[in-house]
């Protein structure tokens, strides 16, 4: 999820992007665990049903990602 991941996207964008379409079934597999993980936020954290919410890679997501690369170039 994170690597399909640019600046903000709806959980449809995202869920588009991974060919993926039950939203309980991405929500639970993997939009809840990387928020809960911080490798993800929301842009409303304080509305969560919002039709305007977002979600963005964090500063400790970005740091997975660069891992992540490193160990698939040595």
């Amino acid at each position: 999820m994170l690597e399909i991941m640019s600046g903000e996207m709806t959980r449809v964008e995202i869920q588009a992007a991974l060919g993926l379409k039950g939203r309980a079934n991405f929500e639970e597999r993997y939009l809840k665990p990387a928020l809960e993980m911080g490798f993800v936020d929301m842009t409303r954290p304080d509305k969560l049903h919002s039709s305007k919410q977002r979600y963005r890679t964090t500063a400790a997501g970005r740091s997975v990602l660069e891992n992540s690369d490193k160990e698939s170039q040595s």
